[in-house]
């Protein structure tokens, strides 16, 4: 399968059933072009480092939330930042926490976004709107062609 002519993947890093449910029914809504991969802990999203060192495409935007078993999410965003090639892919925290200790360290560990989960449909609907919009479409990637 050709990769280059695919739209480069979203990886949602969510372990809670409903947030996942809700945030992938909100792209199937918008009908979402890039496919989305899906890592329910810490440690599953780890494991995505090796499979893009094999070759399998970048995603365009990690969301990433941050109260994660195994491996909570700031873990998992020091290690992608401090990986010379995957520290460029655009990560999102996508979370609950309203803390402004995870805000600070977020952002201390080079997020690229920070949003507080919405709690309706409609408002993860925008919230989905805009992720495509900005992270898909808008925003220019080092080596996209």
């Amino acid at each position: 399968m050709n990769t280059a002519l695919q739209p480069p993947p979203i990886l949602l890093v969510e372990d809670n059933p409903m947030d996942l449910d809700l945030t992938l029914r909100a792209f199937t809504k918008k009908r979402l072009t890039n496919h989305v991969q899906v890592a329910r802990d810490g440690e599953e999203a780890l494991a995505f480092m090796a499979r893009w060192d094999a070759g399998e495409q970048l995603p365009a935007v990690i969301l990433l939330d941050i109260n994660l078993p195994k491996v909570n999410g700031l873990e998992v965003l020091r290690q992608l930042k401090a990986h010379e090639r995957f520290r460029r892919i655009p990560v999102v925290i996508l979370t609950s926490s309203r803390e402004d200790r995870d805000l600070t360290a977020a952002y201390d560990l080079g997020v690229n976004s920070y949003i507080e989960k919405p709690v309706s449909f409609s408002k993860f609907m925008e919230v989905a709107e805009q992720i495509e919009l900005y992270w898909c479409v808008l925003n220019e990637r080092p080596g996209r062609a």
